[in-house]
């Protein structure tokens, strides 16, 4: 039985039942078919952001998550708190330097895009999704963003437009908009 309900001839919106929303067990995440992504965190600090990041990269069937520097790794309590189980779900690794996991991604034939406010750099509503490309996205600290080293090592550097007077989001704000957009076209 759904859990929808008309009233005088108009629709009501109703919070869907848990058992409605034919979540992926454990099991048959870790079977399913992912993304041709990599999420790749270039020296994040804080426990929550990486927490953030496992709950987008499990929400969006991420093909793995690279953690790296001095980026935080499960097991902890306080990116458990945040993550909800996705460090169970989503496929990750630690390297000691940001640059060894690009050249990880590199070596699987991922495209490097790095996520950054520079010259030259695309707009988020300009890139194109190139089908079945694999690519990885690196997102930088909170405070430096992504490492220069690692930007001159990125094939391309996306933007995402912002109008505000901050012109600055939260790591975890900046991969849900940027994952979308690449996984839009590409459900599987």
């Amino acid at each position: 039985m759904t859990n929808f309900a008309i009233r005088e001839n108009r629709a009501m919106f109703v919070k869907k039942l848990m058992d409605e929303l034919n979540r992926l067990s454990n099991e048959d995440m870790q079977r399913a078919e992912k993304q041709p992504i990599i999420v790749i965190l270039d020296d994040i600090r804080s426990m929550h952001n990486v927490g953030s990041a496992f709950r987008t990269c499990d929400a969006f069937r991420i093909g793995a998550l690279y953690l790296c520097g001095y980026t935080p790794q499960p097991p902890h309590r306080d990116i458990h708190k945040t993550a909800l189980g996705a460090t169970e779900t989503v496929p990750w690794q630690y390297f000691k330097t940001t640059m060894q996991a690009v050249q990880a991604a590199k070596d699987e034939g991922c495209k490097i895009i790095a996520i950054e406010q520079v010259y030259d750099s695309t707009m988020l509503d300009n890139y194109k999704v190139t089908l079945g490309e694999k690519i990885a996205l690196v997102f930088g600290n909170e405070v430096g963003g992504v490492s220069e080293e690692v930007i001159q090592m990125a094939d391309e550097c996306i933007e995402i437009p912002q109008w505000g007077s901050k012109h600055s989001l939260n790591i975890s704000v900046s991969m849900g908009v940027v994952l979308w957009e690449m996984v839009r076209g590409r459900q599987l």
